[in-house]
């Protein structure tokens, strides 16, 4: 008898949301999305947020039809017994990751930091504490941008949680961009809160000088993080704001607070800035959620994991490890800086079993001298990606002991976006043939829909032979959401429906990508292709060379040719006769450089080679003489 009576009482509810009378998601989405989860439940338990999917059919069953696709008509949701409430539909956001780890994992280590230690549960209260206070001593409002200027210390970590949880969007700023470059991008960001570490506190001040300068109503307070070598910032005096300090903020806020569940978006992020000034790249919570998912499982990152820092949390959220780690309930061992003996010394102390890094990180620790080693523990997976690794270089770490997983990405997909898959049978394989295979970008990760290597022109596809060029694009649920304040900028990048990457690639039989060059770096020698990518590998390979990379040369004959800059190891000397040779010996006489520049590669804070730098060096050099490019 209950039991029909609440089937009568289901029934006529639903007829209420349908008539109008109940409350429609479809009409109100951010109104729900804004609201706590408690007022969530609290809604769900008296039934009175049952509704219809805001993707009903409307219409004749003609025109249901045609907009799923053709097919059997759709139903009605009311008709199929189907709604949306707070019982199966909740917003996909990395903050769940931290609340779970608290319950789950809560006495496990979260936090590492010389001899500093914190678990899930301080974790989550600490940045639950933090929100609080960016909303009620701050004023932080939903939108609000929130800008860090940090290493890779606890409090970075923090903020990728309790930024989020007052409903704001965390803007991560490059360590090594000048105070010129950090007050365009605040201005730029809107920023309303600007956290600095401690060393960085000159810079950040000197930011923030230039800003009060040209936009003085726009000056964000300033407050300065901690580490256990740094001192805090004091009330220093920063324009007309105060500086506070972190730990004293967490200290003297309420402990209890309202998780702002989301709306959107999660994360503002700068581009590198190699080439241009950089922009501003949109992260919703879904697509940061999805994405930090196929990280985790493309990288085997299994429970309990301890990962080494290496990868800047302020380059695209450290590919999504920030949240990662908590999905999983890892421990985060934090490094401000590092150098090789650092990383061993790590992986011997915490039992490290996943780190990241650049192809320089892998360099650094192949060429690390026998007295910085130390003995592994166990497996170290090592997920490298922004540059495409060196096969030798993918030797050496094997033998080392650790496993490599190459992946592909930009800021503009949230990170790691495809990953060069591995299969048992490709073990059999001399070491060479495999490096020569982990080389390649692969194929895309679960979460995005569909990666491609497309004439930009035609928007067809390159056929799959290894050997005609195309662009690489993306589309999928963990594409950017665009610009930030660029819509012009977004339009361009997602014409045709694709993520453009600007990267050139071949597609493979197999059906994997392998990058070949930025499209802004390929040369064009006498109308041949010359992929600055393939020339350094080989470079590379040359026993005294330690980095090379490879630009266009003006050449009156030609129009371009390579010009290589070399950085050779310690110790080691070389020509450029011999470079020359060494490459002429092995590649097509117009793809071998014709010029050799022996010097230190200029680097972002992530590692890739800054050739915008390089290419003015070439330019500045002038056209080869007639008579010795008639030599090419």
């Amino acid at each position: 008898m209950r039991a029909a009576a609440s089937l009568a009482f289901f029934r006529r509810h639903l007829h209420q949301c349908n008539s109008g009378i109940g409350p429609h998601l479809q009409h109100q989405p951010r109104r729900y999305a804004s609201r706590p989860h408690s007022d969530h439940l609290a809604r769900a338990r008296a039934l009175v947020t049952l509704s219809p999917y805001r993707y009903r059919p409307r219409g004749s069953a003609e025109e249901a039809q045609a907009r799923h696709g053709g097919g059997e008509a759709v139903l009605d949701p009311a008709e199929a017994g189907t709604v949306r409430c707070a019982a199966n539909h909740a917003p996909l956001t990395p903050i769940s990751f931290v609340e779970r780890a608290a319950a789950v994992y809560g006495r496990r280590p979260a936090v590492v930091y010389g001899e500093r230690r914190r678990t899930w549960s301080e974790v989550r209260g600490r940045c639950v504490r933090l929100a609080a206070a960016l909303v009620t001593h701050f004023g932080v409002a939903r939108g609000d941008v929130v800008a860090v200027l940090s290493p890779n210390v606890p409090a970075m970590y923090e903020l990728h949680f309790a930024v989020p949880m007052a409903g704001a969007v965390l803007c991560t700023l490059n360590t090594r961009h000048d105070a010129a470059m950090l007050s365009v991008l605040l201005k730029h960001s809107g920023a309303k809160v600007f956290f600095v570490e401690s060393h960085l506190l000159d810079v950040g001040r000197a930011a923030l000088k230039l800003l009060a300068e040209s936009s003085p109503a726009s000056l964000p307070a300033l407050l300065t993080t901690t580490d256990d070598d740094g001192e805090p910032g004091g009330a220093a005096a920063s324009g007309r704001r105060t500086c506070t300090d972190y730990e004293d903020l967490i200290k003297n806020a309420p402990s209890q607070f309202d998780i702002r569940w989301p709306v959107d978006p999660i994360s503002l992020n700068y581009t590198s800035g190699t080439t241009s000034r950089p922009k501003g790249v949109v992260y919703s919570h879904r697509g940061a959620y999805l994405n930090t998912v196929a990280t985790v499982l493309t990288y085997d990152v299994g429970t309990a994991p301890t990962y080494l820092w290496t990868v800047p949390m302020f380059h695209g959220n450290g590919w999504n490890l920030t949240w990662g780690l908590a999905m999983q309930g890892g421990t985060n061992v934090c490094l401000r800086r590092f150098t090789a003996k650092d990383i061993f010394d790590g992986i011997a102390r915490w039992k490290v079993t996943h780190m990241g890094g650049a192809p320089t990180v892998l360099s650094m620790i192949v060429t690390a001298p026998p007295a910085d080693r130390k003995p592994m523990p166990g497996t170290v997976r090592v997920i490298t990606g922004g540059a495409p690794p060196l096969p030798h270089v993918l030797v050496e770490m094997e033998r080392l002991g650790f496993v490599l997983y190459h992946v592909y990405g930009l800021t503009e997909t949230c990170g790691v976006a495809t990953v060069c898959a591995w299969t048992p049978e490709l073990d059999a394989l001399p070491a060479e043939e495999r490096a020569r295979l982990k080389a390649r970008q692969g194929c895309h990760h679960f979460a995005v829909q569909d990666a491609d290597v497309k004439d930009p022109a035609t928007m067809e596809s390159v056929p799959r032979d290894g050997r005609t060029m195309g662009e690489v694009m993306f589309r999928g649920n963990t594409m950017m959401s665009g610009y930030y304040r660029d819509l012009d900028a977004t339009k361009e990048a997602m014409a045709g429906g694709w993520l453009h990457t600007g990267d050139l690639a071949v597609r493979h039989p197999d059906g994997s990508i392998q990058v070949k060059d930025r499209a802004k770096d390929i040369i064009i020698s006498g109308g041949e292709n010359v992929s600055s990518i393939e020339v350094e590998t080989l470079l590379s390979s040359h026993p005294a060379v330690l980095e090379a990379a490879v630009v266009a040369r003006p050449d009156d004959h030609w129009g371009e040719t390579p010009c290589a800059f070399v950085k050779l190891k310690d110790g080691a000397s070389a020509t450029e006769a011999e470079i020359i040779g060494f490459c002429r010996e092995r590649l097509p006489r117009y793809m071998a450089p014709r010029t050799v520049v022996f010097e230190d590669l200029p680097k972002t804070p992530t590692g890739k080679t800054q050739k915008f730098v390089l290419r003015e060096k070439a330019r500045a050099m002038g056209s080869l003489t007639k008579t010795d490019s008639g030599n090419v």
